[in-house]
């Protein structure tokens, strides 16, 4: 539902106080005592003592365990596979190779039908003839215990011939390139082409022209928790039940459901405590299907955990891409146009049910985003290699369109010779301008993009800044300033998966239940991945039924109690998920009253709920605890008016339908220190002024764009999965997979405006994401500004020393 205009107050300055206030809430949250407060998460004090149940804390009985013997190259026919000598080892109960899977489970193919011309080849939950990446299963192994099978793994023989593989990206459509699915006539998995007219025009009368070439490696999640899952069949009542780390139950589900020939009301799927999950665990894996083969065969609990050296090549990686980017501006400062050809790289398939064509996709929609310039042209290629799948992670495409948009800004003011940050001012979209329509043709509700950057000014002291910069130079130390404005998709509606044909929900629900005690459970289809998500959902709770927090109980997880929807993904999770949360909790408050009410033989009109107390409304009297009220209701009706039924148990359910997306906004600046000799990068202060709509939990959403922005760090900096000429990963552990860690990273300030979005009462847009999508431009930014007094630039991620040493000429 839509509030009253009333309800809205655009640009609330949160930075100078404790508790950031935003627009006053609808008439039965005028007392909200919980929403806009920094409160500590409920479930810290049960995750700190160990107390959290994650998948591979869980043992059922008869449970056996499942590992994957793997392609070790790129791609190869498998000429035979000989099981015997695994068979024979002790505690094992069974050794299948992809036939055997295939035999119950149907294959899949990962295309959406509003990414036109889309394609991908049929992929089984092993592989059958061929493995067409390092890091496809090919064998399963099961045992009593996880010793076992991995011993009986060694006694696996496989024997292949190697094949020609695809694994550059640049020469993927190339006629002598080994075509990987030769049934789909060539490497191409989707392209798009995007033109608005006039940016021929725009660029022939262009006073300044800057372009740039940029590279982005090939990243992965590394979540604390890998993926893992348990499957337990059971035959006696045909029911599936996959205990999972994953961030969309109900879409496994459905998946599981559909690809075994099973009632869906016959597959329940429980995730517990996620230990991270940035994307990572959004997706339906292979082995995911693989496991729930082999319960239905075997009968019995199957458990599979991925460990963390076969994680980096079985997980998805993200965000390889190469982009020739060019920006058309006046001698004024006005951004006339921009224009960008995306060449991206992914693996062997599409990944399924998302599709790996939408990171590709997101660069399109979202380059030029924030500035108000109306010509743009793009071209996407999407082509399939011999690598890991790539798919959806932490931004999905925006960390790329940024950093792409953002350095094509940067490059313009240099050659203009005009402040980075004033040229920002003159060309983001206007505050008082929505909504508005973006050059690529996304529709944007209300954004504020001059606020930011105001804030952002203040907050960093920038001219003062400046004066230290100078200073320094002047002494040999080159230090930068980077700036990145940004836009950030959260709040999905339909127009992300469902147009496309992918049973993937863009509505969520929340059951809300009085207890007999008092208290009041509630129950959401959007999980826990430790971004703090039961916070927040117990916040609103309480203000909107009037009770403590302490007195409110989250349920998540579980597609068998919570009501159906689309889980945690896309930065929707308060703004969808809560807003469920909120309309159940305020239909619940007022099925209390009327329960009070008729107790008290008082109007309801006359009655408020505070504390967990029904009191009168006009002098704060109590009159009733809830406790009592949920005595009578349950335990004494008949004492009740005749004809009268309490209904204290409520659910609702909500999509965000007014827009395709609701957007975030932001600016983010780095200052950094860049060593001319060694082309070490050291990271002095990071600054960030966020817009996500009503803040509900001001310390939350701090650490979620802290942790955001340190994720971007490690893709500009020193995040790569990095490959040989055959297609082999060569940095697949923790030892050589560099990650940012503590000691490397700044100090990072935070300040917030808050325009609540008119599509939800609650009014909060998405947080979770956008850290990630500027800080790999400002970052990036920064170096470039440090090394612009000798003459040298870096548009390659990561910006490794080594890239730094050949810019300034003393590398060959």
């Amino acid at each position: 539902m839509n509030a009253p205009e009333s309800y809205f107050l655009k640009h609330v300055d949160a930075e100078a106080r404790p508790t950031p206030v935003a627009a006053p809430l609808a008439a039965p949250l005028q007392d909200a005592s919980h929403i806009g407060q920094a409160i500590p998460r409920p479930n810290i004090e049960r995750l700190a003592q160990g107390r959290g149940q994650y998948v591979d804390d869980l043992e059922l009985p008869r449970m056996a365990h499942v590992v994957f013997w793997r392609s070790p190259v790129a791609h190869c026919r498998i000429t035979s596979i000989e099981r015997d000598f695994a068979r024979m080892m002790p505690g094992v109960l069974a050794v299948y190779d992809g036939k055997d899977l295939a035999s119950i489970c149907k294959p899949w193919v990962a295309t959406l039908s509003h990414l036109a011309g889309i394609k991908s080849a049929p992929q089984y939950p092993m592989a059958l003839d061929r493995a067409c990446w390092q890091g496809e299963p090919v064998v399963a192994v099961v045992a009593k215990t996880r010793a076992e099978a991995e011993d009986a793994l060694q006694y696996v023989q496989v024997t292949w011939e190697d094949l020609p593989a695809a694994v550059d990206m640049k020469t993927a459509l190339h006629p002598d390139t080994p075509i990987i699915h030769p049934e789909l006539g060539d490497n191409l998995c989707f392209t798009r082409s995007l033109d608005t007219g006039g940016v021929d025009e725009a660029f022939a009368r262009a006073d300044v022209i800057a372009e740039a070439t940029f590279d982005f490696g090939r990243h992965t999640g590394v979540t604390l928790e890998t993926r893992c899952q348990i499957a337990d069949y059971n035959p006696a009542s045909g029911q599936l039940t996959v205990y999972h780390s994953q961030q969309a139950p109900h879409m496994m589900q459905d998946l599981y459901a559909r690809q075994f020939d099973l009632p869906e009301s016959s597959v329940r799927v429980i995730c517990k405590d996620v230990g991270g999950s940035f994307g990572i665990k959004v997706h339906a894996y292979p082995d995911d299907f693989a496991t729930v083969a082999i319960s239905i065969l075997l009968k019995r609990p199957v458990k599979f955990v991925a460990d963390r050296l076969e994680s980096f090549t079985s997980d998805i990686h993200a965000r390889e891409h190469h982009i020739k980017g060019r920006i058309a501006a006046t001698a004024q400062g006005e951004i006339l146009a921009f224009e960008i050809d995306d060449t991206t790289g992914i693996g062997p398939y599409s990944m399924f049910p998302r599709t790996s064509g939408i990171e590709g996709n997101q660069v399109v929609n979202l380059t030029g985003g924030p500035y108000k310039h109306k010509a743009y042209r793009a071209k996407l290629n999407v082509v399939f290699l011999n690598k890991t799948p790539t798919c959806q992670y932490r931004g999905v495409g925006h960390p790329v369109a940024c950093a792409v948009t953002e350095g094509l800004v940067d490059l313009v003011a240099a050659k203009l010779g005009m402040d980075p940050l004033e040229l920002r001012k003159r060309n983001v979209m206007p505050d008082d301008g929505y909504p508005a329509t973006g050059a690529s043709g996304i529709k944007l509700e209300v954004l504020s993009h001059e606020a930011c950057l105001r804030k952002m000014e203040t907050l960093m002291d920038y001219p003062a800044l400046l004066a230290e910069q100078a200073a320094l130079r002047a002494k040999g130390i080159y230090r930068g300033i980077g700036f990145a404005t940004l836009i950030e998709l959260t709040n999905p509606g339909a127009a992300f998966y469902g147009v496309g044909g992918a049973r993937i929900s863009a509505q969520d629900g929340a059951t809300a239940r009085l207890e007999p005690s008092g208290a009041v459970t509630v129950m959401v289809s959007v999980g826990e991945q430790g971004q703090g998500t039961e916070a927040i959902f117990s916040q609103i709770t309480a203000d909107a039924v009037g009770l403590p927090m302490s007195q409110v109980r989250i349920v998540t997880g579980d597609t068998q109690t919570t009501p159906y929807g689309g889980g945690t993904w896309a930065s929707r999770g308060a703004g969808i998920g809560g807003e469920a949360v909120l309309q159940a909790g305020l239909a619940l408050r007022t099925n209390i009253l009327k329960v009070a009410g008729a107790i008290l033989k008082r109007d309801t009109s006359t009655l408020a709920l505070k504390k967990g107390v029904v009191v009168d409304a006009a002098t704060d009297e109590a009159l009733l605890p809830f406790a009592e009220l949920g005595r009578v209701a349950y335990f004494r009706p008949d004492t009740l008016p005749a004809g009268f039924t309490p209904e204290l148990m409520v659910t609702r359910h909500y999509a965000q339908r007014d827009y395709p997306f609701i957007f975030t906004n932001g600016v983010q600046a780095s200052y950094v220190e860049v060593d001319s000799e060694t082309g070490f990068v050291k990271l002095l202060k990071h600054w960030a002024v966020e817009d996500c709509g009503r803040v509900i939990n001001p310390m939350l959403v701090d650490e979620q764009i802290r942790g955001a922005i340190v994720q971007g760090i490690g893709g500009a900096l020193f995040e790569e999965c990095l490959y040989d000429a055959a297609g082999l990963l060569q940095n697949g552990s923790m030892a050589d997979y560099l990650v940012p860690m503590a000691g490397e990273m700044p100090d990072i300030t935070i300040a917030h405006i808050e325009t609540p979005t008119r599509s939800s009462m609650l009014g909060a847009k998405g947080a979770g994401e956008a850290g990630t999508a500027g800080a790999p431009g400002a970052v990036v930014n920064a170096i470039n500004d440090a090394l612009r007094p000798l003459h040298a630039q870096v548009w390659s991620q990561p910006v490794t020393p080594e890239k730094i040493l050949h810019a300034l000429g003393l590398l060959e």
